[in-house]
């Protein structure tokens, strides 16, 4: 009977040492996952609160972006990512590809005039150089 009071005793002890060695890893992991995450905003076109969910949806459908946010008036996508993961023009190309033009790629023509009429912004015309 003895020895089954000692015996508890250290799994008690021992379970303490287990809990405390997770807290440590899970820590570690997490400080790890933290230090690869970059913030960055850029500009992309858009008009209305349906723009907004799909320039969201667009930026977080790819694997690498943890946050993203767009901004009506200021009419910036706040995006936290990992360039470990994505490159941020993968971000340009597939907001583009949902119909909205950023500051580094534009949407195609056919994929912006189906957007709804609340979501269609003026659009920049691009001037083409002139044959001399």
């Amino acid at each position: 009977m003895l020895d089954f009071v000692i015996n508890f005793k250290n799994f008690k002890k021992m379970n303490k040492y287990i809990y405390i060695l997770f807290l440590f890893a899970t820590f570690l992991l997490n400080a790890q996952d933290s230090s690869n995450k970059q913030k960055t905003s850029f500009k992309v076109f858009g008009n209305c609160e349906m723009c907004k969910m799909r320039i969201e949806k667009a930026a977080l459908s790819l694997k690498g972006v943890k946050y993203a946010n767009w901004s009506i008036p200021e009419s910036q996508l706040t995006l936290i990512y990992n360039p470990n993961r994505i490159d941020l023009l993968d971000v340009h190309d597939s907001v583009a590809l949902s119909g909205h033009d950023t500051s580094l790629k534009e949407a195609p023509n056919d994929i912006y005039n189906e957007l709804p009429l609340c979501c269609l912004y003026p659009r920049e015309e691009k001037t083409k150089p002139r044959n001399k």
